[in-house]
């Protein structure tokens, strides 16, 4: 293969993969904004503190888009994956309550999720793919160690 070609699709599916992934992430960020007060509240009420909001609508919306784009994986899976899980510990801890352990585990899934990312890659598809293609034309692409 010479790098131009998706022969069996792969690519195709981690493109949908990590749309469907980010849009959880560019939902929830847009979300927060719309309803910044409402947050800041709930925030206040969790024991976080309310000035750590922009931190998490940059890290959601940012992540969100890096995403998509396939722009610098391992790091964008990495932060986004850390940030499910504290937002789980911070915000959905009450493992006595069902909603609540529901919460804790999606978000721990989440993370799961995107640490497939780091392990797989973004796929021909992104523009670290697309870099990758550039830097190894003609040559055989590196075999998962």
């Amino acid at each position: 293969m010479d790098g131009s070609v998706d022969d069996n699709g792969n690519s195709s599916v981690l493109l949908v993969a990590r749309c469907l992934v980010a849009g959880l992430f560019l939902w929830s960020g847009i979300g927060q904004v719309q309803g910044y007060d409402e947050t800041a509240a709930f925030m206040i009420h969790s024991g976080v503190m309310s000035n750590l909001l922009p931190i998490a609508v940059f890290i959601e919306l940012a992540g969100g888009i890096l995403l998509i784009a396939g722009y610098r994986m391992r790091l964008t899976v990495l932060v986004l994956a850390g940030f499910c899980v504290v937002t789980a510990l911070l915000f959905h801890a009450n493992f006595f309550e069902r909603t609540q352990m529901f919460h804790f585990l999606k978000n721990c899934a989440i993370a799961g999720g995107l640490l497939s990312f780091y392990v797989s890659g973004a796929g021909r598809l992104s523009f670290d793919g697309l870099s990758e293609s550039e830097a190894d034309v003609g040559v055989a692409p590196p075999q998962l160690r």
